[in-house]
């Protein structure tokens, strides 16, 4: 099959267990839980999200003819070496198109795959770094994996439940939005979760901090 790639980039990842890991992200194109149109946006379910996956018009994006060529544009980017290389397939949500040839594939050029999924799809263990994110509403599938990693505040979020998923990693994100006050008021809340519910941890975007994708 071929493969919708929005953007490419050798990056640090900024969120979760990884944070400052050096990695190339991958996102794919297109999501399951909106359609990627303005005016659908009222009725999608993650409503705050902060990631542009429609097209394939971003730096490094284009359609990969199969997992050799995507691959091969995955390992440019990286550069020369193999110690260390990590790939983070992200989106959007990367298990509409994420499939064995492909990790088999990046497993041959010596990549550890790491996914970001909204876990409403089933994730192979072949996977080598599972984070699912899910978001209240959708009906998640994937609930085992590495790291679990929980936008707040969300309303309508499940998150007792959740602590009775196969995870070894339990992250709360604040919500990231425009206005400075509603911003600092979401990191209190993440915060004052996690003194409530030490099971929890707390996730920063340090990429964002560090001003790089």
């Amino acid at each position: 099959m071929s493969y919708a790639v929005k953007e490419m980039f050798v990056t640090l990842q900024g969120e979760g267990a990884q944070s400052g890991a050096r990695a190339v992200f991958c996102r794919f194109a297109g999501c399951n839980l909106w359609t990627g149109r303005e005016a659908d946006r009222a009725d999608a379910i993650c409503q705050f999200c902060d990631t542009d996956f429609v097209g394939m018009d971003g730096q490094g994006g284009g359609r990969f003819a199969d997992a050799a060529a995507l691959t091969a544009a995955i390992s440019a980017i990286w550069g020369g070496g193999m110690a260390g290389r990590l790939v983070v397939l992200t989106g959007g949500e990367p298990m509409l198109q994420v499939d064995a040839p492909l990790i088999d594939t990046l497993h041959g050029a010596g990549f550890r795959i790491a996914i970001e999924s909204n876990g409403t799809l089933a994730v192979p263990r072949s996977i080598d770094w599972i984070c699912i994110s899910p978001k209240a509403g959708s009906d998640v599938v994937q609930t085992s994996g590495d790291e679990l990693k929980l936008i707040w505040p969300q309303p309508g979020s499940d998150w007792r439940a959740m602590e009775n998923w196969a995870f070894s990693h339990f992250f709360v994100q604040p919500m990231d939005v425009a206005e400075d006050t509603k911003r600092a008021a979401n990191v209190r809340a993440a915060m004052a979760h996690i003194y409530d519910h030490p099971r929890w941890r707390l996730s920063l975007q340090t990429h964002k901090i560090l001003g790089i994708d």
